[in-house]
């Protein structure tokens, strides 16, 4: 089915969301990671929207959605879910599955915690709820939360958003074979917002909050061992942000998680759409079964 492009007035701002399927349909809310935006669900909206009912916005400050001033606007990843629920509110998307791409873990299971009688279902891609599930990547990042950061780790911290550092997320860990799969324009895109003024200030803002996330793992598992909700945990297994040990520890909580650990890194879908769109049609199919 088409895919429509639309924005949205929320909190003030103006909200950019992709949005295809019969909204009568299963509802699947698709929230992105950095530094990507919903143009990361495109192909996979494109392969499920026969179907289902797909719905994915840009946060503020990511792709076409409004980017004030971290003065003017607190980028929280609470203040995230504040905008993505009250999207769903305005769309009358009341009952949806979640698939969570990296920061769209911390956001989804904001919403899940919030909204347990509304969430179906949980898609994980490479989208972490457990300390096992960090990598060595993030302790240049934890010591800079804590204030213990060394000059290396700023540099680290810095070159998260330049174009090798957006070049290496995409690239790392995809079997050789596989990296002609990997659309350069999505990288080019992805660095050219990164690079608008301000959008630095802003990413900087977000990975200062992010250190208040792994302080909710204890409450997201909770979530997960009481309300139960179906998981599939569809990963790439050679992801050196967030490990394949973060989609094994699903199964810690919710008895019946499928998890499978695809040939792929951090943006499976970059190389392996169909295997993930399969998954994804069949649990979804599952939980209106």
């Amino acid at each position: 089915m088409v895919q429509s492009h639309r924005t949205a007035h929320i909190d003030g701002l103006d909200l950019f969301y992709r949005e295809a399927g019969d909204p009568q349909a299963p509802s699947l809310v698709l929230l992105h990671g950095f530094p990507t935006s919903s143009l990361m669900y495109r192909t996979l909206i494109d392969e499920l929207s026969d179907e289902f009912h797909l719905v994915a916005p840009d946060y503020p400050g990511f792709g076409h959605s409004s980017a004030p001033d971290p003065q003017d606007w607190d980028y929280t990843f609470d203040h995230l879910a504040d905008v993505v629920d009250a999207l769903l509110d305005t769309l009358a998307v009341h009952h949806y599955a979640l698939f969570v791409h990296d920061y769209g873990a911390p956001v989804g299971f904001r919403l899940a915690e919030r909204h347990p009688e509304r969430v179906t279902g949980i898609v994980s891609q490479n989208g972490n709820a457990y300390d096992v599930g960090l990598t060595p990547f993030w302790d240049p990042l934890r010591r800079w939360w804590d204030g213990t950061a060394t000059a290396a780790d700023e540099r680290a911290l810095a070159g998260l958003t330049t174009r090798e550092g957006t070049h290496w997320q995409y690239t790392h860990g995809v079997p050789t074979d596989d990296l002609p799969l990997v659309d350069p324009g999505l990288e080019t895109l992805d660095q050219a917002l990164l690079d608008r003024p301000g959008i630095g200030d802003v990413q900087r803002a977000l990975l200062a909050d992010y250190g208040v996330n792994p302080d909710r793992y204890a409450g997201w598992q909770e979530y997960l061992r009481t309300h139960q909700p179906p998981v599939l945990a569809a990963w790439g297994r050679h992801d050196e942000i967030f490990g394949p040990d973060g989609a094994r520890a699903f199964l810690r909580d919710v008895t019946d998680a499928q998890v499978h650990l695809l040939d792929a890194g951090h943006f499976p879908l970059t190389t392996r759409l169909a295997e993930t769109a399969g998954l994804v049609r069949g649990f979804l199919r599952g939980l209106a079964a």
